[in-house]
C-alpha cells in the first residue's frame, strides 16, 4: 500500500496529531479502540494548526516535522486551514516538508451506510507535491493575480510507478489517469506522456485515461466501472472528495499522504468547530484511517478486529452517529466498536 520502504519494532512510536474543532475528541476515541484491539503503539502528542499558533507562533512547528522524521509514521486529525487569509495550510506543509508525494484515499461502500450507489470500490491516487497547489502566486499588476502550475516528468513518473504497484500488490485491473490535456497540452500533457511510458512496463494492467470534467460525470453515474484512479494534485483533491460523496461523505473514507521516508495518515474531513466539544462527532474516518495506518505497521490482526468493530457498530442504527442517520455520541459509537471488538467482531468476506 505504501511508498515507504522500511520496517517497524513490534512496540514503534507513532506521532500524534489530534488536530482543531473535533481532532481531540475523535483521535481520543480512536485511540480507545486501537487499545481495545490490541494494537502495539506508543503515541508521541504535538500540536499543529490554530492550537500551535496560539502557543509557539506557527502551524506547523519543527518540533512535528523533526517527531514525523524520526517515528516515520503519523497519524493526524482534522487541522482547520482559513480560507483566504490566515496561516498556510498544516496539510500542504506536511506533504511539501516530508516529500508525501503520494496521497491515497480507498473509497468503498460501507457495509450498513445507505447510498446511492452500491458496491463502490475505488483507490484513488493524488500527486502530493505540484501542480497549483505549489502555491506560486503572484500580483502581476493591481487587480490581476497568476497563479504558477508546475508539473515535471520527475514527479508525474514516479507517482504513476506508485499506482502501478499498488494495482499489481492489490490484484486490480485497470489504471485510469485524469487530465485535462486537451486544452493544458504542456502540463497535463507531460502527466499523461509519463503515465503511458510507465503503463508499458506492467502489461498485465489495462491503462487508460479520461479528461477530468468527463471522469466526473461519469463517477456520479457509473462510479463501479472504475478501479484505480491517478490523478494530478488539483484534480486528486477534488476527485476524491466527489468519490468520498459516493459512499457517505468525508466522515466515512481515510486518507494517507506518503513518501519514501515518512507516512502520515489523516482524516480527510474538516474540524468541524460548530460541534466541537459537544460529543457528536464521528470518529469513523479517523478510526479507519488508523486500521490504514495498523496495516501499514504490520499489525495486521489489530487491523482486522478493528474493522470488525466499525462494521457491526454501523451495522446497528442506534449506534451510528447523528450524521449516519443515527443517535448516538461519539463515545456512544467508540463504545460500540469496542464492545464488538471483545466479542471477536470480523470484517465480513
Amino acid at each position: 500500500m505504501t511508498a515507504v520502504k522500511t520496517s517497524f519494532s513490534d512496540r514503534p512510536t507513532v506521532t500524534l496529531l489530534a488536530g482543531d474543532g473535533i481532532g481531540p475528541e475523535v483521535a481520543a476515541a480512536t485511540l480507545k479502540v486501537l487499545e481495545a484491539a490490541g494494537s502495539r503503539i506508543e503515541w508521541e502528542p504535538h500540536i499543529a494548526g490554530a492550537e500551535a499558533v496560539e502557543k509557539v507562533g506557527e502551524p506547523l512547528p519543527k518540533e512535528v516535522l523533526d517527531s514525523i522524521e524520526r517515528n516515520r509514521v503519523a497519524l493526524k486529525g482534522p487541522v482547520t486551514t482559513p480560507v483566504g487569509k490566515g496561516f498556510t495550510s498544516v496539510n500542504v506543509g506536511l506533504r511539501q516538508a516530508l516529500n508525501l508525494y503520494a496521497n491515497l484515499r480507498p473509497v468503498r461502500s460501507f457495509p450498513g451506510i445507505e447510498t446511492r450507489f452500491a458496491g463502490v470500490d475505488l483507490e484513488i491516487v493524488r500527486e502530493n507535491t505540484e501542480g497549483l497547489y505549489r502555491g506560486l502566486e503572484h500580483e502581476v499588476v493591481p487587480g490581476v493575480v497568476e497563479s504558477i502550475k508546475v508539473i515535471t516528468a520527475e514527479a508525474s513518473t514516479r507517482i504513476a510507478y506508485f499506482a502501478f504497484e499498488l494495482a499489481r500488490r492489490e490484484g486490480r485491473k485497470r489504471i485510469t489517469a485524469v487530465h485535462k490535456a486537451n486544452i493544458m497540452k504542456r502540463s497535463d500533457g507531460l502527466f499523461l506522456e509519463c503515465f503511458r511510458k510507465v503503463a508499458t512496463e506492467y502489461p498485465e494492467i489495462q491503462a487508460d485515461d479520461r479528461i477530468i470534467d468527463n471522469l466526473c460525470m461519469q463517477l456520479v453515474v457509473r462510479p463501479e466501472t472504475y478501479d484505480v484512479l491517478l490523478l494530478e494534485n488539483l484534480y486528486g483533491d477534488i476527485v476524491s472528495d466527489l468519490a468520498a460523496g459516493l459512499v457517505g461523505g468525508l466522515g466515512v473514507v481515510p486518507g494517507a499522504n506518503l513518501g519514501e521516508q515518512a507516512a502520515v495518515f489523516e482524516a480527510v474531513h474538516g474540524s468541524a468547530p460548530d460541534i466541537a466539544g459537544q460529543n457528536l462527532a464521528n470518529p469513523l474516518a479517523l478510526t479507519q484511517t488508523a486500521v490504514l495506518m495498523l496495516d501499514h505497521l504490520g499489525q495486521k490482526e489489530a487491523a482486522e478486529r478493528v474493522r470488525g468493530g466499525l462494521y457491526d457498530a454501523v451495522a446497528v442504527k442506534k449506534t451510528r452517529t447523528k450524521d449516519l442517520g443515527g443517535s448516538a455520541s461519539t463515545t456512544e459509537f467508540r463504545d460500540a466498536v469496542i464492545a464488538s471488538i471483545e466479542a471477536g467482531a470480523r470484517w465480513p468476506a
